[in-house]
């Protein structure tokens, strides 16, 4: 029979999403959950996959469309219906005087979307009783996309649980409809415990927020043209604005001498490029960046104002802001601090292309603790980045270049790099900062020191 796939949700709040790449073409034979279109949202380009298998009979999105989520991508000629999925059914035995609800799915697809029923009132998963649940304040939205099928979705909703807050146990992080009932356990664990206390008035805290502001009819004074702003550079205008209106932010320049590091570096250069990456400077410093954040614990954290807490993190997950033709995208390295410099520049060559090529998924954009941008590839002297919302600091880094510096009763031509932190003065004082910065010239200057101070 032939039946619809439709475009499914893409994460919480997205609502629709451009069309970059179509992956299958009319004719073709698919598997279920195999990718059939590439979607760009506001944070990334997602490969969707089917949720049925057959033969592709038509194709109703092209190129360069807006895809709304519910709206029909293609239609595939399925097989007739597995015996068990058609009699898979919803029993509601009558215990205890509540309605419950008892899934018979091997395999939760579309099919099994109709089997689904969640009766009114409270839902026994097991021993426990769970009520639908309202949103809470600490299911927040930080994962995206949650991989799992229409009817797993459904049934989430339907007991008021986030489908994006659920860890999947199947294939690829894959969520099953047993993984939403253990973490609706979860959920009604942490809302029987205490409530933890609650800041005093004195420790109450606002923060503020910029309202859009609206601009005058340039038309009136001359020709305009106006264009669509991208879903990467929208997205990149409202996590910044968020950032500058969150984060008193103070910036803290200094310069390293890197003439010994860059004879280093173009001596050991040709056993990164034999691996596949490059020894850039960049790649160095996430080494250095690493060994820092450990003396310094407080840079490596965030700021949770609601709980008047401070985050200090164990891990060292860093960005490295990419330019590329949709606007600034920042990838995350993970366990910088367990890697050597040169596997650190393989993967920074290697993420750095799946920027370029619309290949990141959102996971590596997620949960980096601290950020590096250079622009020294470009130009410039020095520069004021933003803080990277929740992070609390970030390093800039400018062109280097030879300038004289005074040594030893004489002037000498010596490769100078500039770098300049940007830091949450919530948290960090300006002389934290200037310890901070100073401690990764002399490792730059003196690259014994990492290996020495760890």
């Amino acid at each position: 029979m032939e039946k619809e796939f439709t475009l499914p949700e893409l994460g919480e709040n997205i609502e629709s999403g451009d069309v970059v790449n179509i992956l299958v073409s009319v004719g073709d034979t698919i598997q279920e959950e195999q990718p059939v279109v590439e979607i760009e949202t506001d944070k990334a380009a997602i490969e969707v996959p089917s949720s049925m298998g057959g033969v592709v009979k038509a194709i109703y999105m092209k190129v360069g469309e807006k895809a709304q989520v519910g709206q029909p991508i293609l239609s595939v000629e399925t097989e007739a219906e597995s015996e068990e999925v058609a009699e898979a059914k919803v029993k509601a035995p009558e215990a205890k005087g509540k309605a419950t609800t008892e899934i018979e799915v091997e395999s939760p697809d579309v099919e099994a979307e109709e089997a689904i029923e969640v009766k009114e009132g409270a839902l026994e998963v097991g021993e426990e009783e769970i009520a639908p649940l309202s949103p809470q304040p600490w299911m927040d939205a930080s994962r995206e996309v949650a991989p799992a099928a229409p009817s797993v979705r459904r049934f989430a909703r339907e007991i008021g649980i986030d489908i994006n807050q659920v860890g999947g146990s199947g294939p690829g992080g894959r969520i099953s409809i047993e993984d939403v009932k253990n973490y609706a356990r979860q959920i009604s664990a942490v809302l029987k415990a205490p409530a933890p206390p609650q800041p005093t008035p004195v420790e109450q805290r606002v923060t503020p927020t910029l309202l859009p502001a609206g601009v005058p009819d340039f038309s009136k004074w001359g020709a305009i043209e106006r264009k669509r702003m991208g879903n990467v550079r929208y997205a990149t205008a409202k996590h910044l604005n968020l950032a500058w209106s969150t984060i008193p932010q103070v910036s803290h320049s200094d310069k390293a001498d890197i003439t010994e590091l860059e004879q280093l570096r173009k001596h050991f250069g040709g056993r990164a490029e034999a691996v596949g990456g490059k020894l850039t400077i960049t790649a160095i410093l996430l080494k250095v960046a690493a060994s820092a954040l450990k003396r310094f614990p407080q840079f490596n954290a965030s700021v949770d104002m609601e709980k008047v807490e401070i985050i200090y993190k164990k891990y060292y997950h860093i960005g490295v802001a990419v330019d590329t033709d949709r606007g600034l995208l920042v990838p995350v390295i993970r366990d910088v601090d367990r890697k050597s410099i040169l596997e650190l520049s393989v993967e920074l060559t290697q993420i750095s292309e799946k920027a370029r090529n619309r290949k990141l998924s959102l996971e590596e954009m997620q949960g980096g603790t601290f950020t590096i941008t250079n622009l020294g590839g470009i130009g410039g002297t020095h520069f004021s980045p933003i803080v990277n919302h929740p992070e609390v600091a970030i390093l800039g880094v400018a062109r280097n270049r030879i300038e004289p510096v005074f040594i030893e009763g004489q002037f000498q031509p010596r490769t100078m790099l500039p770098l300049t932190l940007s830091y949450d003065h919530r948290l960090i004082d300006g002389a934290d900062a200037a310890r901070f910065v100073r401690w990764m010239v002399d490792a730059l200057e003196q690259p014994f020191l990492i290996a020495l101070e760890g």
